[in-house]
């Protein structure tokens, strides 16, 4: 992606009225959406004592740390340092861009949820796919960002919630 690019991809939603307050506010729905469902999930099979708790525990747990550590040694810049462009998203980190961390613990617990439920893991895989063209349109993140956090997060899922 270069500067024209995010220019001709965001410019829609600068023409329109309300498209940066309708991306950030759709940037701040899903994260906080599934920010907050994730522990309800788990509050809800430690009270049934449910024994798919640890697994829906460890699993996103363990991963983000992997993929913390493995960002913050890689310290990727985001789009609005390398290009001449002003994010729609406000965020002011340095680097720390791949992969995207936010769409990775999307996808991460669209996987403990796909474990327990199959059509809640596939909505939050469709809110996982739209947060990741938030994020890009939002200019915080490269594509190559969300689609390696979205691999990722899957592969993770695949491993921790169906091999091991």
């Amino acid at each position: 992606m270069n500067e024209k690019t995010y220019e001709k991809i965001t410019r829609p939603i600068y023409d329109h009225l309300h498209g940066v307050k309708i991306l950030k506010t759709v940037n701040n729905i899903i994260t906080r959406f599934v920010y907050s469902i994730y522990p309800i999930v788990l509050i809800i099979l430690a009270l049934n004592r449910d024994i798919r708790f640890w697994r829906v525990l460890l699993t996103p747990g363990i991963s983000f740390v992997i993929v913390s550590v493995f960002r913050n040694y890689l310290n990727a810049p985001r789009p609005y340092e390398v290009l001449d462009i002003i994010p729609i998203i406000n965020k002011d980190t340095k680097g720390k861009s791949f992969p995207s961390r936010h769409v990775f613990s999307i996808f991460i617990i669209a996987m403990a949820f796909y474990y327990i439920s199959v059509p809640m893991g596939l909505v939050l895989m469709f809110l996982g796919i739209v947060l990741g063209v938030t994020r890009v349109l939002g200019g915080v993140h490269f594509p190559k960002d969300v689609i390696a956090g979205a691999i990722i997060g899957i592969l993770c899922g695949i491993f921790g919630f169906f091999i091991i």
